[in-house]
């Protein structure tokens, strides 16, 4: 079942300092869309940036549109769950993709996802690094090793049926995300895996489409120490109450 005229698919993208990245990533997503004659919008949620990106994303609207692009900024880094929730609020599509801007979720695999979600009415379709041909490239091993336990620990403590938890390259179905964005607490690195043991708690179908992820080009990665004590506190505080 192909996309009907109907159908439109809204980009949540949080930032925070991806001056450099924006401009590309928007490129890259209208090409994608309109290479396969799709209705689409683009919502940037940025948490007050020092860099300059919300004027990259003012002069973004000048170029693609205000109906294509949407400044949603914040005060503040308040967190990426939250800056999702923010961005849910602007969204007039009947579908929502979530990804990051630093292109380590590159566009050309939302025709799959698209493709996959129609062909069996998914509510949810999430990217996976670590099924069929998915992989990580410019990790060093210390942090694929990290990812790889902390997606290994998950799945055997909650028994979520997917493969990669820890992902944030997904599209839902909108009354679906609104549903599970709704009971999900938590809001920092823990929030991907918390939606997904949420959605598949609440009986939501998912399927799976294989992606190359690639660390980011430019800035610095988010992850630390803090971030990887928050995600197995999470995991437990999940089996605890799921």
């Amino acid at each position: 079942m192909a996309p009907t005229k109907t159908d439109k698919y809204s980009v949540i993208i949080p930032t925070y300092n991806e001056r450099k990245n924006l401009p590309v990533i928007t490129w890259l997503l209208a090409r994608t869309f309109t290479q396969h004659n799709l209705n689409w919008e683009l919502i940037i949620v940025d948490d007050a940036s020092p860099d300059g990106t919300q004027d990259i994303a003012k002069q973004l609207i000048k170029v693609y549109g205000s109906d294509k692009i949407l400044l949603k900024p914040r005060a503040g880094k308040l967190g990426l769950g939250t800056a999702y929730v923010h961005g849910l609020q602007f969204v007039t599509g009947n579908f929502v993709i979530i990804m990051d801007a630093d292109f380590s979720h590159h566009p050309k695999f939302i025709a799959d996802f698209i493709a996959l979600q129609k062909s069996h009415d998914y509510d949810i379709v999430t990217g996976t690094r670590y099924a069929g041909d998915g992989g990580v490239y410019g990790w060093d091993l210390k942090r694929k090793l990290v990812s790889r336990g902390a997606n290994l620990f998950a799945t055997v403590m909650l028994r979520p049926g997917v493969s990669d938890l820890t992902g944030s390259f997904r599209l839902y179905k909108k009354q679906v995300l609104d549903h599970v964005i709704s009971e999900t607490k938590s809001k920092g690195y823990t929030f991907q895996m918390e939606m997904m043991v949420r959605a598949r708690a609440a009986g939501y179908s998912v399927g799976e489409v294989p992606i190359s992820f690639v660390d980011r080009i430019y800035g610095d990665s988010k992850l630390g120490g803090d971030e990887i004590v928050e995600y197995a506190k999470g995991v437990l505080g999940l089996w605890v109450s799921v």
